[in-house]
């Protein structure tokens, strides 16, 4: 019996010291890097037990402005200090005399350190080229002075540039194949999440040293530096964004507190974004609430009267504007009488500068009845059906493109509403279903200026290697489809002059710039109410100069009640802004 119940244990023990052996050779040999369902890297975590280690650079590829400048971040030259320098007697006097930093503030800095610091972080105390040379000659152990990458406190156009966050569970969905740190960070809006595979870091640049127990150096004093060691990664995005423009282009739109809308300004050279801002502001406490993360500029909004061009340019190819022909623009669309915008009776040109409802809400009716299909054609012609973003094959990504998060614009849901005279009408005046993106008002507007040829719009203009060369290019590239006749095109841009020469034109206020004007401008019923009023989108979209256009602007204020959120100002001082720019840098 005794025999029988000591085989048991000694059965039971051996069982238990095999799966104890199993288990070990599961975490120490198989699931090294993706331990448990959390995919902890063990090798990862055991090291930082016995290291500490500064980030200098997290490896994540990096967002430049057209000439170069950073945008999400910055990097900057700081003091480097390891905590075990208060188990020393380092050579505090001569540091302190060249950084101008007190020897009690050092002090009292070091004492309080459990781990290496950027002196003055998250505020770093910036040093210059001269004091970094000097304290690394020093050669204290501990004591560094290195540049240092640091997030920006206020990023620039960041609804465009977009987000970063942890997420183990989408990391492992998205690059399955991939060997990556749980604490990879990964791009989940804008062009953060557009490029996000090229942005993925090789590793972290960094500065290591091993220590024991008590947080003293376990093997002297000897600090590395550890890096990737990749002359190619991480890589610079390269945007078509000027910093200065965006900088000043947020300013203004906070200036005239648009809480909800923007701006969108093109370079006519290579149609690509020069400045992109979108309100509300991100809440850097929870992104996402409060529609920040949204980028207003690509997404649908109800156009109003800056539809009007796609039915002028419908009109003039089908003969309809008649320059003898008198319009009634003392009627409403339906027929009654209009009292707040009584123009009286108008031509087609000063129907257009004047914005009268009834007028294009007629032609709509015109067209729909030679072709329900007319209006969709000629807004696509124009660009505003469908997306502008640009789009093409990179690498073994088919179809990539640069604005992940693009509505796409439209005229009519159903073919019913198309068929009907009467949602014509609303469409032709840019209500009903019509909904555009202030992207693709802008892409229409360069289309026009530029005689009709249709192109992407970009915000990266290439992505580059580490060492400066190109990845990959972004090239220029038409938008596919038909496109207005060249006649159409020069008739359009006469209109658009019209509404800011007209002494009652819309745009009469943009008559005296420094820029000759061209544009149009938008006033839409949203069918949203606020203490029994009505809310409406208010628009002004432009090209300038006239004769030599550089510059594509779409202002919009969306969700304002009739009487207030006015966009004139804020056209007005940003195409002044530009006029200085331009004259400062001939100078």
């Amino acid at each position: 019996m005794w025999k029988r119940r000591a085989l048991g244990w000694l059965f039971i023990c051996i069982t238990g010291l095999l799966l104890l052996l199993v288990r070990l050779m599961q975490i120490q040999l198989v699931e090294t890097k993706t331990f448990s369902k959390h995919n902890v890297n063990l090798l990862e975590e055991s090291v930082k037990q016995r290291t500490q280690e500064l980030v200098i650079d997290n490896g994540r590829g990096n967002f430049l402005d057209r000439n170069g400048v950073m945008l999400t971040h910055n990097k900057v030259p700081v003091l480097v200090l390891f905590p075990f320098l208060k188990k020393m007697d380092w050579e505090i006097e001569k540091v302190s005399a060249i950084s101008g930093i007190s020897v009690n503030v050092l002090k009292l800095a070091v004492e309080e350190a459990k781990k290496p610091f950027a002196f003055g972080d998250p505020q770093p105390f910036e040093l210059t080229k001269s004091q970094m040379k000097r304290i690394n000659a020093l050669k204290i152990p501990g004591v560094f002075a290195i540049e240092k990458k640091f997030e920006r406190s206020e990023i620039p156009a960041e609804q465009l540039i977009g987000l970063t966050r942890e997420n183990p569970k989408e990391l492992n969905k998205r690059y399955p194949n991939k060997e990556l740190s749980e604490k990879t960070l990964l791009g989940v809006s804008g062009l953060e999440e557009s490029f996000d595979e090229f942005l993925l870091p090789e590793g972290k640049s960094k500065l290591v040293y091993h220590v024991d127990g008590s947080g003293g150096p376990l093997f002297g004093i000897n600090v590395k530096y550890v890096d990737p060691a990749n002359p190619f990664y991480p890589v610079n995005v390269r945007t078509t964004l000027d910093k200065d423009l965006q900088k000043r282009a947020e300013d203004l739109v906070d200036q005239y507190q648009i809480k909800k809308g923007g701006l969108v300004l093109l370079d006519m050279e290579d149609n690509s974004v020069l400045a992109m801002v979108s309100r509300p502001a991100i809440n850097k406490r929870d992104p996402y609430s409060g529609g920040g993360i949204s980028n207003m500029m690509m997404k649908q909004q109800i156009a109003g009267s800056i539809f009007k061009t796609v039915v002028a340019a419908a009109a003039i190819d089908q003969n309809l504007d008649d320059p003898t022909r008198l319009f009634d623009c003392s009627k409403k669309i339906n027929g009654k009488p209009e009292l707040k915008y009584n123009y009286g009776m108008l031509d087609f040109t000063t129907s257009f500068a004047r914005s009268c409802n009834h007028t294009f809400g007629e032609l709509a009716k015109e067209l729909q009845k030679t072709n329900p299909h007319l209006l969709e054609e000629y807004a696509t012609k124009l660009s505003l059906v469908g997306s502008v973003g640009w789009q093409g094959d990179v690498y073994h990504t088919s179809d990539f493109k640069q604005f992940a998060n693009e509505d796409d614009g439209r005229v009519f849901l159903t073919d019913e509403a198309r068929k009907d005279a009467n949602f014509a009408a609303m469409s032709g005046i840019g209500q009903h279903e019509v909904r555009v993106t202030p992207l693709a008002v802008a892409n229409m507007m360069a289309t026009i200026a530029r005689g009709g040829k249709k192109e992407m719009v970009r915000a990266v203009s290439k992505i580059e290697y580490k060492n400066g060369t190109t990845m990959v290019d972004f090239p220029e590239t038409s938008l596919k489809g038909d496109i207005i006749s060249p006649y159409a095109a020069m008739k359009l841009q006469k209109l658009l002059r019209e509404v800011v020469l007209n002494p009652n034109g819309t745009g009469r206020w943009f008559k005296d710039l420094p820029y000759e004007v061209a544009g149009k401008s938008g006033t839409a019923e949203t069918g949203k109410y606020e203490n029994g009023m009505q809310l409406h989108n208010k628009w002004f979209a432009g090209y300038f100069p006239y004769q030599n256009p550089k510059y594509v602007l779409v202002t919009v204020n969306l969700d304002v009640m009739d009487s207030e959120g006015g966009i004139n100002l804020l056209f007005t001082d940003m195409v002044k802004m530009l006029y200085e720019k331009e004259q400062g840098n001939e100078e």
